[in-house]
This record gives C-alpha cells, sequence and structure tokens, in this order.
C-alpha cells in the first residue's frame, strides 16, 4: 500500500480521495482504526491549524482539510468498539439568536470535529433554550457562542446566565467567537475564553477541558 506516512500529508493539503484511499487500504491491512486517527489525521489537522496560523494557510485550505478529515472518520467510525473513543469531549456549537452569519462558525465547527471532538453544530439564530436543551442533551462539556453583530453579541450572556439558571454553568465551559467579539467582552460576561479564529478555537477548546 502507499505509505501511509502520505496520510497526514494528503490531510493537510485536503485531498480527499488519496486520504480515504489510503485509509481503506489500512484498514484492509489490519491497521488500528484508533492509530490511524491519533497518528496521522490528528496530527495532520494539527499540523494545517498551525500553517493557518503563521499565516502559511488560509480559510479555503481549512475547508478542504477539513473536508479530507471528515471523510475518514465516516470510514474508521464505525470500526471503534466504542465511537466516543475517538472523541476529546463533545460541545455545542451555534449562532446566537438574532444573527444568521454561520461561516466563520462552521468553519470553526469543522476544524473541531477534525481535531478529534464531537460537534453538535445547532445553525443560526439559536436562543439560550436551545442551547441549554442541547448542553443537556448531548451532555456537552463545551459551548461555543458565536455572533458577527454587535447588536447580537451581547445576546450571549443571556446564554451564559440561562446556562446557570439550569444548573449547567459548573459542568460546561463557554467560548464565544466572532468579528465584533473581544477578550475583554469575554471576560465581562463570564466567558471561560475567547478567539478570533478556528485554529485559535481548537486550541482554546483543548485548553478549558484540561483545566476542568
Amino acid at each position: 500500500m502507499e505509505n501511509l506516512e502520505n496520510l497526514k500529508k494528503y490531510i493537510v493539503t485536503g485531498k480527499l480521495p488519496e486520504a480515504t484511499a489510503i485509509v481503506n487500504e489500512a484498514v484492509a491491512q489490519g491497521i488500528g482504526a484508533q492509530e490511524i486517527i491519533n497518528d496521522y489525521l490528528i496530527k495532520g489537522m494539527e499540523e494545517i491549524g498551525q500553517r493557518f496560523e503563521d499565516g502559511k494557510a488560509f480559510v479555503p485550505n481549512l475547508l478542504l482539510s477539513a473536508r479530507a478529515m471528515k471523510g475518514c472518520l465516516e470510514i474508521l467510525k464505525p470500526l471503534l468498539k466504542d465511537s466516543t473513543a475517538i472523541s476529546l469531549g463533545t460541545l455545542v456549537i451555534g449562532t446566537v439568536k438574532g444573527d444568521l452569519h454561520d461561516i466563520g462558525k462552521n468553519l470553526v465547527a469543522s476544524m473541531l470535529e477534525g481535531c478529534g471532538f464531537e460537534v453538535v453544530n445547532l445553525g443560526v439564530d439559536i436562543s439560550a433554550q436551545q442551547f441549554v436543551e442541547a448542553a443537556k442533551e448531548h451532555n456537552a462539556q463545551i459551548v461555543c457562542l458565536s455572533a458577527l453583530l454587535t447588536t447580537t453579541m451581547t445576546y450571549m450572556k443571556e446564554v451564559i446566565d440561562a446556562l446557570q439558571e439550569a444548573g449547567l454553568r459548573d459542568k460546561v465551559k463557554v467560548i464565544i467567537g466572532g468579528a465584533p467579539v473581544t477578550e475583554e467582552f469575554a471576560q465581562s460576561i463570564g466567558a471561560d475564553g475567547y478567539s478570533s479564529n478556528a485554529n485559535g478555537a481548537v486550541i482554546l477548546a483543548k485548553n478549558v477541558l484540561k483545566a476542568c
């Protein structure tokens, strides 16, 4: 079969057919699904994320890598005895009520999924109660809030308050992002973190879980 090391390269370059072909060959030869995920797929996503952080890759590159990663995971997940073995944690993500922007949010969701999180993407115009219900239903460790408008980002505080009222705030970390959002705003509403980009969101999600 083609060198398994090329799998990481194909994830970084976003080559879906080539990546899935190697995965299928590796599975046929008895290589474990978890080994493929940990040693090649996640490392590939981490590398493209770092390239993005360094200004050497751009949003289209991230999207292609995330697509290639997702295609490989679709092959491997059924082979795992416990499908949660792949997961770094479960998170709920959505754009807050009144805001219909989703391109940035979807990119963050793809990157998080590609790097090993179970992601529940609620979509746009999501109410505080919907976030609460989803966090409960999926036993989420993190809730990610997105907003692109200064008029809607203030609603993030309502989501945090609703999580508090539902008795979930001690169990769920809240991270926020979006064009008008800042670190200072995150602190002012009691969020656990803020990121300005997709790769930063992955790093932040990993860090807040370590702090649990």
